[in-house]
């Protein structure tokens, strides 16, 4: 059985990554893209759909981990009866050849390991076939098109396409293993490399960090959670994937299981927004310009979610041969939601170009006939219904939020044009973003229950409703938004975390619960911030940080009633509204305005 969630460190070289358990054991490879085929699948399954474990042979006394300062190379370190052993994990970043890379330092005393080898693909049903490197110094492992290398300095056997070894090291002594992709027996990677690689891993970790504009009371996770986002940025395009795993539950035992290997439109201003605040303007640039060649073309033919490489084609399958982590099933790979009409990502896109703009991220002339034409087409969707921010699976519905995003992308398109002398009909323009206006405050609004509601008419609420002064749609102290941050304080919380909505009432077609939804969390502290309730909104996201795992990582969603995590992991949405809800926090000196969360009214910190 796979370990808990939060048991998982991640590795990750800007293509693809791993996920490691504290017992040694790499349970989640997908190579050489982070939305490839499965090396290791025990994570959505068991052993045999694929591990790589390297573990004391006598039960450890104490297991700690930590990562090396501001770098994704992690080190965990076994403390047995016999002696003090460290197995370092990591990718190296830009690596002609994808590798995988594990080394064990003796420290104190002697400690004996076993490894055990098991790779599998086809998602965790192929066999592949094993054979050893005519220099005796490791095996090529092949399966179709997937081919790797291992290389290492133990002595290993073969059984049925695994490998498996004993092995032991003293004080001073290291023992090696590098795994390589599509690499053949002239090129694969020889363990004479594992000890660069690791020094320039590190040095790279090193110098992007300290780029990291994060002083404060939460530098160090606010640091860890944008290493987090850029291990999954994909490095040749500049995309960022939702979370590098799929059909993690978001119910433990359930059915809410999906495969997130992809870039959400929804997330474009706030990566952005996080990116650029955090310091690191490249990255937010990339991320722009992956984004402007991702929805080229006509904006009815928008999609919500895309491939890391823009594509458009996303198949959304169910994997019977897989038994789900923790038995939750069906396991999922593709996302069927692509197909979906959410309204939200055409303010989402548009409040990321026009945040582009004013950080001066370079020309994107281009992009203004799309946001033009963007604009004319909400004209004629902006009053459908559609399947909401979370991606319902049931009836289309008058979303509240959706329909503030279309006020977002309005409003964007005006204030682009304004202060970037723009051709553009903003007279017009000004008056659909006020009947937009209008029709939420008259449809939305309950008086009775002194609230915004999820969806027109209805007397449901939803946490995404927290995202209205943070968009700039309504002022903080507005008594009709001082009410819905009531109301979901008294209706949408439990143990202190905020849930999205009421799934038994929201007919989302998805059945049982889920876990309290971290980044509505970190919403409502960027409320209570804004609303002057300070030490509140301090303790709040105070209590998320101490929902992360030991490095630092969080999950989608977290339960409250098995204190575990849940959902994907690591999050990209957790980790981005840990930066904007610690960076305000930090700087203490934001308003509600335009960028997609606490800043100003001109969008800039």
């Amino acid at each position: 059985m796979a370990s808990k969630i939060e048991d998982y460190a991640l590795l990750g070289d800007g293509r693809s990554a791993a996920l490691v358990a504290r017992n040694g054991s790499i349970d989640w490879l997908c190579w050489p893209r982070f939305d490839s085929d499965t090396c290791f699948a025990a994570l959505a399954g068991h052993a045999d759909n694929g591990r790589w474990q390297i573990a004391p042979v006598q039960e450890p006394i104490e297991i700690t981990r930590r990562y090396r300062g501001p770098t994704l190379i992690l080190e965990t370190r076994f403390r047995t009866d016999t002696g003090i052993a460290t197995l370092v994990d990591f990718m190296p970043m830009r690596s002609e050849c994808p590798q995988l890379i594990r080394m064990v330092f003796g420290e104190a005393g002697k400690v004996e390991f076993d490894t055990q080898f098991v790779a599998r693909f086809d998602y965790g049903r192929a066999v592949p076939a094993i054979r050893r490197l005519d220099d005796g110094t490791g095996f090529l492992i092949g399966c179709g098109s997937n081919r790797l290398a291992l290389r290492t300095e133990a002595a290993l056997c073969v059984d049925a396409g695994n490998a498996m070894g004993r092995f032991a090291v003293a004080a001073g002594e290291c023992v090696s293993f590098v795994l390589s992709y599509s690499a053949t027996s002239d090129s694969a990677p020889t363990c004479n490399d594992a000890q660069r690689q690791l020094s320039a891993t590190t040095a790279f970790w090193e110098a992007w960090s300290a780029q990291a504009d994060t002083q404060g009371p939460y530098e160090e996770a606010l640091t860890r959670s944008l290493i987090t986002l850029k291990a999954l940025i994909y490095e040749p395009g500049g995309g960022i994937v939702a979370a590098p795993t799929a059909s993690l539950p978001e119910h433990l035992g359930g059915s809410r299981n999906w495969d997130y290997r992809f870039c959400w439109l929804r997330d474009a201003s706030l990566t952005l927004l996080a990116l650029l605040r955090g310091g690191y303007p490249e990255e937010a640039r990339r991320w722009r310009d992956w984004l402007v060649r991702a929805v080229a073309g006509a904006p009815s033919q928008l999609q919500i979610l895309y491939t890391i490489d823009g594509s458009r084609h996303v198949t959304e399958w169910e994997c019977p041969w897989l038994g789900g982590y923790q038995g939750a099933k069906p396991v999922r790979f593709g996302n069927g939601a692509v197909g979906q009409l959410q309204l939200d990502v055409f303010g989402e896109v548009m409040n990321a170009l026009y945040l582009s703009r004013r950080s001066g991220l370079g020309p994107d002339a281009a992009a203004w006939t799309f946001e033009d034409e963007l604009v004319e087409h909400l004209v004629q969707v902006w009053q459908q219904p559609d399947q909401g921010i979370w991606e319902s699976r049931g009836k289309p519905k008058h979303y509240t939020v959706s329909k503030v995003m279309a006020w977002v992308a309005v409003d964007r398109a005006i204030r682009s044009a304004a202060l970037f002398r723009q051709d553009a009909p903003v007279r017009e323009w000004e008056q659909l973003r006020d009947r937009i206006h209008d029709d939420i405050c008259c449809h939305a609004f309950r008086t009775d229950l002194n609230s915004f509601t999820q969806m027109y008419g209805g007397s449901e609420l939803d946490a995404s409703l927290l995202l209205l002064p943070l968009v700039g749609f309504i002022s903080p102290h507005d008594p009709r938004m001082q009410g819905t941050v009531a109301a979901i304080e008294q209706h949408l919380m439990t143990d202190g975390l905020v849930f999205r909505y009421r799934p038994e009432h929201a007919g989302d077609g998805c059945g049982e619960g889920e876990g309290a939804f971290l980044a509505c969390s970190f919403w409502l502290a960027d409320n209570l911030f804004l609303q002057g309730k300070r030490d509140e909104a301090r303790a709040l996201f105070e209590r998320l940080l101490g929902l992360s795992n030991d490095v630092g990582l969080l999950s989608e969603e977290y339960d409250t009633q098995s204190r575990q995590l849940v959902g994907n992991f690591p999050q990209a949405f957790s980790h981005i509204a840990l930066v904007n809800t610690g960076l305000t926090l930090t700087r203490g000196h934001a308003r509600a305005g335009a960028s997609g969360n606490i800043t100003n009214a001109n969008g800039d910190d």
